[in-house]
């Protein structure tokens, strides 16, 4: 214990006499294991770690594939639920959820907030009770009982102060009164959905649930000892019974269902929550990775030039009698406390870069209220810096702490140069470093033309920043007759139109990008499909008049509905230009056709084609789309059906400002006080979003490339500084003997561009055979993209020219007199 002190101070006493040298390294392997501990800090919170729900193994997503309907996944309907839950041999119980929005009134000012519909087993199949009163049960739950709510500990606090008292009270919910009966615990958060402000019983009416509507999402949780390939044999045995125990939705026959070919679509719930996030997370993983390799390098330089330093110590050490074991060890053992110290100061700048990191995260990130820096983060880190210290102290240990060091006492005259093996480690160590730069550097040059790609596609909308967007709906309650509700729409349309600095407003379903999405088949009347064959899914808008110009989205075709055919109900209908080619190849050729939904029986004349529109994201395919007037006289078994629910989208200058909302406001308000302005965004927070991933990846690989870059330049700085220095004597022989200083100083850029161009080349090797798993990640961009890797690989160049040529100035600057005197 006491030799293992003494070693310590002396480590100590060594690194305080070299100030410099210890910051540089220290600040080099702080910044390379901080951010690998920053990076794995948010893999073992996102991916690693289970769900934060006991047994979270046992919980799965219900999904069904519907490969009749050309659809990879679809959600869980009613009908499944009953049959699942009442039939199932594998599963304890099943939940089943609805994600949505509702108004609050009668407590100041209304407001529309995030809701959560559940069925009475959906916070048991989870395990996580209310922490004050009572959870639903199956009375609730039951259409005909108590109307009851569950508050969220956040919603609690803000409107009730945290009072226990607010149990019992009642709150008018979409004008409907609603008793408290339960709040939920302060840790609890619902999957990766938006925090709901409330949670309702769905209460389903099993008398009239039909075969359809998938647009239910459902977890089920596994009984012990039960298997997932159980569960998937216990629901392929039970798709049948489902079919056979509801009737169709009206316009579907039983056949047609049947043809669907649906099928189970199950996975761990980790699973679903997590989405593709974590092939993003192990690319920038990766990326951090290599930059720490290439810190490892430049310390390891530095290491040797300290140990050159200390040649003559050491050989004298090993003439004494030191054995090569024990020279070893203690060269190890000092790498080994640089690489703990540099740990440490790592786990602070990752603390703070975890801050950062979170912060820039997109929205798409799962998990986000989970990550920091637990136990597993930190077992990550010492075994970095362990590893980091073995790989770059065994560089200097194993050059320097054998029989060369008998050499040192010989070759410590100062009449000697030193040979280019002397040289041959720390070259060998600075094209790693070119090569691996390159790798990262070539991974930010895809990502960035990746992000070029994006911003040129044409997303269906112009000047988003000039778009203000939000929500409104007006429930059965507050206005039973359909053709009300569209007046009361249209004249809070003309009272926003009137607010100073807007220019054009329009009603509809959905905004694009906006996440909102119904679809439904399709019958055009002109391409008939055979008895029971449904058509392609397509997305269903339903708009106003005005809706297409507001949003700058172009009319290919035709024309835009009119406020008299929508008052008359007129069956008139837009389609998108990608569903007008592909039934009728041109987009006028659709002008005039019918199409119908699948209930009604009446056909709807095609008067529009709409330009394409990105509703799913710049980097997916536009989706084929029909644009329904929001009042029909029947749409799919609805009679007098009504959209309740617009987005309201208004051109201003003034847009994203607080005071065109508080305007905007007082406007909707004039109309109805009890209408609260919901999912306020402009139009340009959803098209970034839908970029956010691309962005975030960007910046991340970008940042690894520049400090691959500067630790890669430093490097090669590092080297021919070096050289410069120790090749002093040779310099001034070279230089009596009539060599230009031109001539030097091209030698070592030489030297220092040979060095770059072998580590460009093994870079280039394995750039292409690592970057096809950045391909999922690209857009428009091919993996080996000649563009990217010849930019990537001049710039490296360039910026070795220039690593090379400042020191080798140095060169040209001696004095071959007193070179030769100081030899």
């Amino acid at each position: 214990m006491g030799s293992f002190g003494n070693q310590l101070r002396q480590v100590f006493r060594r690194l305080s006499r070299t100030p410099m040298f210890t910051a540089v390294t220290l600040i080099t392997l702080g910044i390379g294991i901080g951010a690998n501990t920053a990076i794995f800090s948010v893999i073992d919170s996102v991916v690693l770690e289970p769900l934060a729900y006991p047994h979270s193994e046992q919980l799965v997503d219900v999904s069904h594939t519907a490969p009749g309907l050309n659809l990879k996944t679809i959600g869980s309907s009613p009908a499944n639920y009953f049959v699942y839950r009442e039939q199932s041999r594998t599963i304890q119980d099943i939940g089943m959820y609805q994600g949505n929005s509702v108004s609050v009134t009668g407590m100041a000012e209304p407001e529309q907030v995030p809701s959560l519909s559940v069925t009475d087993g959906m916070l048991p199949v989870l395990g996580v009770p209310p922490a004050w009163g009572r959870g639903f049960n199956r009375e609730d739950d039951s259409p005909s009982g108590p109307n009851v709510v569950m508050l969220t500990y956040g919603y609690w606090q803000r409107k009730f102060g945290g009072s226990p008292s607010a149990i019992g009270r009642s709150i008018t919910v979409d004008g409907k009164s609603q008793q408290i009966i339960g709040i939920m615990p302060k840790t609890f958060h619902f999957l990766d959905r938006q925090d709901p402000a409330l949670i309702l019983p769905l209460k389903l009416d099993r008398s009239k649930v039909v075969l359809g509507n998938f647009s239910y999402r459902a977890v089920a949780r596994l009984k012990p000892g039960a298997t997932l390939a159980e569960l998937n044999a216990d629901v392929t045995r039970m798709l049948p019974i489902f079919l056979r125990s509801f009737p169709p939705f009206p316009g579907v026959s039983l056949k047609q269902f049947e043809d669907v070919h649906l099928g189970p679509d199950l996975h761990p719930l980790k699973q679903f929550v997590i989405g593709d996030v974590s092939r993003l997370l192990w690319v920038l993983m990766g990326a951090i990775g290599l930059v720490l390799l290439i810190a490892c390098a430049n310390v390891a330089n530095l290491l040797l030039v300290r140990v050159e330093g200390r040649r003559q110590e050491l050989g004298i050490r090993s003439a004494l009698g030191a054995s090569r074991g024990r020279i070893t060890t203690e060269l190890l053992f000092e790498s080994t406390v640089l690489g703990l110290l540099g740990s440490g100061l790592g786990l602070a700048l990752a603390y703070g870069g975890l801050r950062v990191l979170i912060a820039m995260a997109p929205d798409g990130l799962p998990r986000l209220n989970e990550i920091g820096i637990h136990a597993p983060v930190l077992l990550f880190t010492l075994v970095v810096s362990l590893l980091a210290s073995m790989l770059f102290g065994s560089v200097p240990a194993l050059k320097f702490a054998g029989a060369s060091l008998a050499t040192g006492l010989r070759e410590g005259g100062r009449t000697l140069s030193q040979g280019r093996e002397r040289h041959r480690a720390r070259s060998t160590l600075v094209i790693v470093q070119v090569a691996l730069a390159l790798v990262l550097l070539i991974c930010s040059g895809l990502m960035i033309r990746t992000f070029r790609a994006l911003t040129h596609v044409q997303p269906g909308f112009v000047r988003p920043r000039e778009v203000q967007t939000f929500s409104l709906s007006i429930t059965e309650r507050e206005v039973p007759d359909a053709e009300q509700v569209v007046h009361k729409f249209e004249a809070i349309q003309h009272k926003i139109a009137a607010v100073p600095g807007v220019s054009l407003v329009a009603l509809s379903t959905s905004i694009p990008l906006d996440g909102n999405d119904s679809s439904d088949p399709i019958f055009p009347q002109d391409h008939p499909y055979a008895e029971g064959q449904l058509p392609p899914i397509r997305r269903f808008k339903f708009a106003a008049p005005g809706f297409l110009a507001t949003l700058g989205t172009p009319l290919i075709a035709g024309r835009d509905f009119t406020w008299t055919e929508v008052y008359n109900r007129t069956p008139v209908v837009m389609v998108s230009e990608n569903l007008a080619r592909e039934y009728w190849h041109d987009p006028l050729n659709a002008l005039g056709k019918q199409i119908r939904a699948i209930s009604p029986p009446e056909w709807s004349q095609v008067v529009g084609v709409v330009a394409n529109v990105y509703d799913d994201g710049v980097d997916q395919d536009p989706s084929s789309s029909v644009y329904w007037p929001i009042l029909m006289n029947n749409f799919e078994g609805t009679n007098n059906f009504v959209a309740r629910g617009l987005s309201i989208a208004i051109r201003s200058p003034r847009a994203g400002s607080q005071s065109l909302i508080e305007d905007v406001q007082q406007a909707v308000w004039s109309v109805d006080a009890n209408l609260p302005l919901a999912d306020v965004r402009t139009l340009d927070y959803y098209y970034q979003k839908s970029m956010a991933r691309t962005s975030f990846t960007l910046v991340m690989l970008a940042v690894a490339g520049g400090m691959a870059l500067l630790l890669g330049t430093i490097g090669l700085y590092g080297v021919i500084a070096y050289s410069v220095s120790q090749r002093t004597r040779e310099i001034g022989i070279r230089m009596a003997l009539g060599a230009q200083q031109r001539e030097l100083t091209k030698m070592f850029v030489r030297h220092g561009l040979t060095l770059a161009g072998i580590g460009v080349i093994c870079g280039l090797i394995a750039a292409f055979a690592l970057m096809r798993l950045l391909s999922s990640l690209l857009f428009h961009v091919s993996p080996v993209d000649p563009l990217t890797y010849a930019a990537v690989s001049l710039g490296l160049v360039a910026a070795a020219m220039l690593a090379s040529y400042i020191p080798s100035r140095r060169a040209a600057s001696v004095d071959p007199v007193e070179a030769l005197r100081a030899e």
